[in-house]
């Protein structure tokens, strides 16, 4: 048998080899890159792939000689796309070890309010626009429905103030009438509701508006954990219009509140602490928000812990170093406290403590220098900045071995 099937053979078992061994090794070099990078990328061409197929058999076969110029060019674009991938994947590192570096200057209970333009007014109450329709139907053009409901989430005695205008294109109220209001249960379909229906009156002010006030736990619903809703049948000028107002109502009482806040320098930072009488031990999650003398938000200080029965102090810490970067005007003002119950694998998954709105304590006029410029420090930051630090520094050795090797 003559040599050229033999080196025929050879050549086939090594562009397998090289076809197999091909994509692992790329993916190897891409598996860390930005998945948005990778969707953008293209795939390479039937050609690209043969080609490079080809060029990894040449260098596994023991031929001993040079590579041809098509194979050095071949290898050096895989080269470079391995070089890409790295880039990407350092670049990616890189921000986010930035990223947490920045988050991380203070602790997760003390955040600066910028953080959270959505948590600085809580108790502000729902407001939405809607077009004037039954269900399913036509909107009547040139007019609009605005609700506005005082809260979602109601425990024990709290009640929630809801009502109802009807406007033209120019905000003016239009005469509108509620032909029937309902407050029910919500049950899922298949199931019987477990209490009655109630029928409500709603009374209307001076200036258009039409309202009421549910109050679950002295309207039937005293006993009843879950989806409440108030439902309108309204009448305008002949077009008949639905709305309704969904409330998540939760019997009993968690916690009380306990009179007094305490304030004091601690480690560097201003810890501020509320007092609770608290009847159900569990997790309770509370937020606070600071302003400075101006007015201005500042903070905002949450607390997410197991607490025990009894009377227990909830801290909320301003850190050092968020007063040192954000320079606020003393003093400051604490205001607007809300605070839940935790109830996990259950709906409503919350039993709301009694709302404190409006400014509770005013802070005394600290000089800056009492407080600590340092960064938050803890054995979870500094085993995230290792871990991040260590992506970072594997992507830099591979793309020095990219750009250094043969």
């Amino acid at each position: 048998m003559s040599a050229r099937p033999w080196i025929a053979v050879a050549i086939l078992v090594a562009a397998g080899l090289a076809w197999w061994l091909w994509p692992s090794s790329v993916a190897q070099e891409l598996e860390a890159a930005d998945p948005a990078t990778l969707l953008q990328a293209q795939p390479p061409a039937a050609g690209t792939l043969a080609a490079a197929s080809l060029g990894a058999a040449s260098s596994v076969m023991p031929s001993g000689g040079p590579l041809s110029a098509l194979g050095l060019q071949q290898r050096e674009q895989q080269r470079e796309q391995q070089r890409l991938a790295t880039r990407q994947r350092l670049e990616h590192a890189q921000a986010a070890l930035a990223a947490f570096q920045e988050h991380a200057r203070y602790p997760h209970g003390s955040r600066p309010a910028r953080e959270h333009p959505d948590q600085l007014r809580p108790f502000d109450p729902v407001i939405e626009e809607h077009p004037l329709r039954t269900p399913g139907g036509t909107a009547l053009q040139g007019v609009k429905l605005v609700t506005r409901q005082e809260r979602i989430f109601l425990s024990g005695p709290e009640t929630s103030r809801v009502s109802v205008r009807l406007e033209d294109a120019q905000g003016n109220a239009l005469p509108l009438r509620v032909d029937r209001a309902v407050f029910k249960e919500v049950t899922e379909p298949g199931r019987t509701a477990s209490t009655v229906e109630r029928p409500l009156q709603l009374s209307q002010d001076g200036e258009g508006n039409l309202s009421t006030v549910l109050a679950p736990s002295l309207q039937g619903f005293g006993s009843f954990a879950g989806r409440l809703r108030l439902e309108l049948w309204m009448q305008y000028g002949g077009q008949p219009g639905f709305t309704y107002f969904d409330l998540i109502y939760q019997p009993g009482e968690a916690a009380r509140w306990l009179p007094g806040v305490s304030e004091a320098v601690v480690d560097g930072s201003l810890q501020l602490g509320l007092r609770l009488q608290v009847l159900r031990p569990g997790r309770y999650v509370l937020s606070a928000r600071l302003d400075d003398a101006n007015g201005k938000p500042v903070a905002l200080a949450l607390f997410n812990e197991e607490l025990a029965a009894g009377e227990q102090t909830v801290p909320f810490p301003v850190h050092g170093r968020l007063l040192h970067d954000l320079q606020p005007a003393m003093p400051l003002k604490l205001r607007d406290v809300e605070a839940y119950l935790l109830l996990p694998d259950a709906f409503p998954d919350r039993l709301m403590l009694p709302r404190l709105s409006g400014t509770l304590h005013q802070t005394q006029s600290y000089p800056l220098a009492r407080f600590s410029p340092k960064e938050w420090q803890s054995e979870e930051r500094d085993r995230y900045l290792a871990e991040l630090g260590k992506d970072v520094n594997d992507a830099k050795d591979r793309l020095k071995a990219l750009d250094g090797g043969p």
